[in-house]
């Protein structure tokens, strides 16, 4: 299965993903994974705001993927608690917590039950502050929701609906690709004066390993980051699916590709300069993401580049993206957006 996901279930480390950083930490910490990482964000986020709050279903005993462990021994059931099995009242909860100026961090357990919630984040959390002439707002509330593919989750266990957020002015949308890299952009997202959605690659949850800064620390939003500089062609990803896209990168360097590997971090709003800038050096563009194509926001990034680069493009935009079909259990792997899948379209792409 792994193999033709184009993955490793081996532990992965991102030694290769530091090459042209910009890190608001530099410093080395201990190895941790991805849902460690989220945990000790959550600690600080706690400590550093008595009036923050940690709340959704599970969450009292650590949640389904361990994100909360020691989170209510430490701070009490008071600022961390269980909810009902009701999205759209935890979302709404978090709405008012935040309006009443507090921190309100909520866990949706899976992204795929996120859309009973839809209505409060698209028509009461996107709008709270514009609808008030700025006089209210409930920036102070981020939504966690594991997404994407784990290998075996089917249909309702492995959507990644993100493309729908990207379309709602007043809410930001954050992808993080790592551990050290979830640490700081939660923290971000927990202290920016915007509803956030906060996007956690759960296929990533303990395979990922980096060492990670073990203080308070936090990456800007909205900053794209080039993580292999390259100059044939530019790919643009996020969350987990830059590993995949790293390896494609590695195998096309073998044939005398040099790729330019961009990770968004940020769908909402998203660095356009940094992508465009990029593209404007390698006039080439791959997009790859597990969201089907079809109103994926792949094909924003491709529209918007189109706009800005047209007269530099050497060939067409290429996507690379999951299928317009339900999320498979038993055919995942042909539905996946697989290195060999990338690789194929970089070569195309390339000898247009």
């Amino acid at each position: 299965m792994a193999a033709l996901l184009g993955r490793s279930c081996r532990k992965l480390s991102f030694p290769s993903l530091t090459h042209g950083a910009r890190r608001v930490s530099t410093e080395t910490g201990k190895p941790l994974n991805l849902y460690s990482a989220i945990n000790q964000a959550l600690h600080i986020a706690l400590d550093t705001d008595p009036r923050s709050y940690v709340f959704g279903e599970d969450v009292g005993f650590g949640g389904v993927f361990r994100c909360t462990t020691g989170l209510a021994e430490r701070f009490g059931k008071n600022r961390v608690f269980n909810t009902p099995l009701c999205e759209q009242g935890i979302v709404g909860f978090g709405i008012g917590l935040a309006a009443m100026g507090n921190r309100a961090i909520v866990e949706i357990q899976f992204a795929d039950y996120i859309y009973p919630a839809f209505d409060q984040i698209v028509n009461e959390a996107a709008k709270f502050r514009y609808r008030s002439g700025n006089q209210f707002n409930c920036g102070g509330l981020t939504i966690r929701a594991p997404y994407g593919a784990v290998g075996h989750g089917g249909h309702y266990h492995s959507q990644s609906p993100e493309a729908f957020f990207c379309h709602v002015p007043g809410i930001k949308v954050v992808i993080p690709r790592s551990p050290r890299e979830a640490k700081g952009l939660l923290l971000s997202c927990i202290r920016d004066p915007n509803p956030v959605v906060f996007f956690e690659p759960k296929w990533l949850y303990r395979q990922a390993v980096e060492e990670v800064p073990e203080h308070d620390y936090m990456i800007p939003l909205s900053e794209a980051e080039v993580i292999r500089e390259g100059n044939d062609i530019t790919l643009v990803g996020w969350g987990a699916q830059l590993t995949v896209m790293e390896q494609a990168c590695l195998d096309a360097e073998k044939e005398g590709i040099s790729c330019e590997l961009i990770d968004l971090k940020t769908l909402l709003p998203w660095d356009k300069e940094t992508v465009e800038a990029s593209v404007k050096k390698t006039g080439r563009l791959l997009i790859s993401h597990e969201a089907p194509v079809t109103g994926g926001f792949g094909a924003e990034i491709s529209a918007t580049i189109l706009e800005r680069c047209f007269l530099k493009l050497e060939a067409p935009v290429s996507r690379v993206c999951g299928l317009d079909t339900p999320f498979p259990l038993v055919f995942e792997p042909f539905y996946m957006p697989t290195k060999n899948k990338i690789l194929d379209a970089i070569k195309s792409t390339v000898n247009y």
